[in-house]
C-alpha cells in the first residue's frame, strides 16, 4: 500500500494504492484518529468499516487507487472512501448460505449512516 498523507486538525487524508496486506496501517490510521478525537469506543466497528470498504476497491474498483478521508468531529467519526469506479456499492440482502457479499451488510449494522455517492 503506497500511502500519501495529508493531516490538518481534524480531517486526515490518505491517498492510496490498496492491497491486502497493507489494510493493517488503514486501520492503524483510523485508529489513531478515533482515538486522538476522543472516538476511542468505536474502535473495532471503524476499523471493521475501514477494512470492509478498502477492501471492495481492491475487489470491485476499476482500480486499486482510492482516497481515504477521516473526519472526527464532537458529533461523528466520518470515514470516506472514493475511487474511480462508476458503480456504486450495493448492500445485499442478509443470506446465511452465501460465502461473499455480506460486507457492506455489516457495514450498514455497524455504522449509524452509511451512504454511496
Amino acid at each position: 500500500m503506497t500511502v500519501m498523507t495529508d493531516t490538518s486538525m481534524q480531517q486526515h487524508r490518505q491517498a492510496l494504492t490498496v492491497d491486502p496486506q497493507g489494510l493493517g496501517h488503514a486501520r492503524h490510521t483510523v485508529l489513531a484518529c478515533a482515538r486522538g478525537a476522543g472516538w476511542g469506543e468505536l474502535d473495532s466497528a471503524a476499523t471493521m468499516c475501514v477494512t470492509e470498504l478498502l477492501s471492495n476497491v481492491w475487489k470491485h474498483a476499476d482500480s486499486d487507487k482510492c482516497v481515504l478521508l477521516i473526519q472526527p468531529s464532537v458529533r461523528a467519526l466520518q470515514i470516506v472512501d472514493s475511487d474511480n469506479s462508476q458503480q456504486f456499492p450495493i448492500v445485499r440482502a442478509s443470506d446465511t448460505c452465501s460465502e461473499s457479499g455480506q460486507g457492506l451488510l455489516l457495514v450498514s449494522k455497524s455504522a449509524d449512516a452509511w451512504s454511496g455517492r
